[in-house]
């Protein structure tokens, strides 16, 4: 019994292994020094930052967007410079909403 258990630990440490490199592979693919994802982001797609803030653990969360396209990019910047693509998209639109008068609903 000992061994069987032994024998199925080590599987899914493998499986935990391989899911864990296939992570790794995904995001080498989709993350980059900041200067470089940010100059693709503007040849590539006309894509400028629109706004941006501090996420946790003192990443920093901005959002791309190019006003002719409609095209966005949401990054997550780590404080080691490396730049991570988190979202993507089109039709992107500027809002500025007023909050709505206090004890009325949204």
């Amino acid at each position: 019994m000992t061994r069987m258990m032994n024998v199925m630990t080590a599987g899914v440490l493998a499986l935990a292994a391989m899911v864990n490199a296939a992570q790794a592979q995904q995001q080498a693919r989709n993350c980059g020094p900041r200067d470089i994802v940010v100059s693709r982001l503007a040849e590539g797609y006309g894509e400028t930052r629109q706004s941006m803030g501090l996420g946790a653990n003192n990443s920093v969360i901005e959002v791309f967007a190019s006003e002719e396209s409609g095209t966005w990019t949401i990054t997550v910047t780590t404080p080691n410079g490396m730049t991570c693509l988190v979202a993507s998209g089109q039709a992107f639109e500027a809002l500025a909403e007023a909050l709505p008068a206090k004890g009325k609903d949204a």
